[in-house]
């Protein structure tokens, strides 16, 4: 029965891209009989490379939807006209992921450790790792355990670092061939018990202050560390690399002082993140870990990412009303003429921030709308007294619409937070469309 469902997996790629990868129990009433539990992912079979059509809305299609855990199957659902039942979804550009990749790899000129943690930033980590499998990474980070099963259950095989590993989840990182990023002597010494001379990386805290032997500290370890036949990788974690070049070369000196404690130099030295990777490339050293410049945020540096995600929610209502009209909860909005409200299928149980209340804009139809009133759990309203538009029209929340755009970092800033929030915030229920 599992590779009845791995093959029909195969044959829905065929049919369309597809993303939300749902639980197993509504499948069928056999695959309870074969206990495939939540837990145990079904791969699916490699869909065909076929051209993606995400556009032609006409085309019939089955899709797959996302689940909080994804890489299992919920159910399936048939879709008529494609994206016409959907209510809100984000288009991953992969291409836009490559682009962004290649121009970390060049400018840093050290060989990749994609971020794919967070769900990849909350773009789907199974496809995007897929996807930049073209470049030949050295391997992907994750933060759990959980999220490095799920690459392996897709048929991940390259090497998966977690970091902020719990020393009792050690276990799991063994028996799914993981390699952990250990932060205390501690740690190190349970992993070698556990899993003898098997690979992990040792983590330097040289100044971050969140994870990490203090670099002072490390040299009191250094014998004990050299000696171990498992260390294959030593890294560190800049704090402000995309601000403060000061403290990047004090924290980068105090890393060196750490590595120079080592009886040897382990295989693999890293320490820089998208904005160090692109700002100090002297940091570059075996690896560099890109993460949000992947996913089309801002580092500030003279690179520019292209964008990766554009999210889009359909308008529901389309309605005039007077001056005076109250919208949304609280009434905190009134309308001071006549004014068309138009009401879209998004709200903050999707991701879309409840700070944007009143103040953050969408566009439809090249034109940009502000927000009227309260952001509600499944709906937000925007008003302008001018124009209205068609009902079965679509808004962009954040992308291109003519010759405007929403970017992801002006739509971070808007509601008083950071680009990686609003990726990893975007919620289950929010269909992922692959180009």
């Amino acid at each position: 029965m599992e590779q009845d469902i791995a093959q029909l997996g195969g044959h829905l790629g065929f049919v369309g891209v597809v993303e939300r990868v749902l639980e197993l129990r509504d499948l069928l009433a056999q695959v309870r009989a074969q206990a495939i539990e939540r837990e145990r992912p079904v791969e699916i079979a490699p869909a065909p490379q076929v051209p993606d059509h995400r556009q032609d809305v006409a085309k019939p299609r089955i899709a797959l939807h996302l689940a909080p855990l994804a890489g299992t199957l919920h159910r399936l659902r048939p879709e008529s006209n494609s994206l016409l039942a959907e209510r809100t979804w984000i288009e991953v550009d992969l291409g836009a992921l490559l682009g962004n990749a290649r121009t970390v790899a060049r400018r840093s000129g050290a060989r990749l450790l994609p971020m794919v943690k967070a769900n990849a930033y909350g773009l789907g980590a199974v496809r995007i790792a897929r996807a930049l499998e073209a470049l030949e990474p050295w391997g992907f980070g994750v933060a759990t355990p959980e999220e490095g099963t799920e690459l392996r259950a897709a048929g991940i095989a390259r090497p998966v670092l977690v970091f902020s590993m719990v020393t009792a989840a050690l276990g799991t990182a063994a028996e799914y061939g993981l390699t952990p990023v250990l932060d205390t002597i501690e740690q190190v010494r349970a992993w070698r018990a556990l899993a003898a001379d098997r690979p992990f990386h040792v983590q330097v805290d040289s100044g971050m202050g969140r994870a990490g032997i203090w670099w002072e500290a490390f040299a009191s370890h250094g014998d004990e560390l050299g000696a171990a036949g498992g260390l294959e990788g030593v890294c560190t974690h800049f704090h402000s690399a995309d601000a403060d070049p000061a403290s990047v070369r004090q924290q980068w000196a105090r890393f060196q002082a750490a590595l120079g404690a080592l009886r040897r130099r382990p295989a693999l030295v890293h320490a820089a993140n998208s904005a160090a990777a692109l700002r100090h490339p002297e940091t570059a050293a075996d690896l560099v870990r890109p993460g949000i410049f992947l996913y089309g945020g801002d580092v500030g540096a003279d690179a520019r990412p292209r964008p990766v995600a554009t999210w889009r929610a359909r308008v529901l209502d389309v309605k005039w009303r007077e001056a005076g009209a109250t919208v949304s909860y609280d009434a905190t909005y009134v309308t001071p003429r006549r004014m068309c409200l138009t009401t879209l299928a998004a709200g903050y149980a999707d991701g879309y921030p409840r700070a944007l209340s009143s103040r953050g804009d969408v566009l439809i139809g090249g034109r940009r709308l502000r927000i009227a009133g309260l952001v509600t759990m499944d709906m937000i309203v925007v008003a302008d007294h001018e124009w209205a538009p068609e009902p079965d029209a679509v808004a962009t929340l954040v992308g291109s619409d003519g010759d405007d755009e929403i970017t992801l970092d002006s739509f971070a800033a808007a509601a008083d937070t950071i680009s990686y929030d609003v990726l990893t915030g975007l919620g289950p229920r929010v269909l992922r469309v692959y180009g």
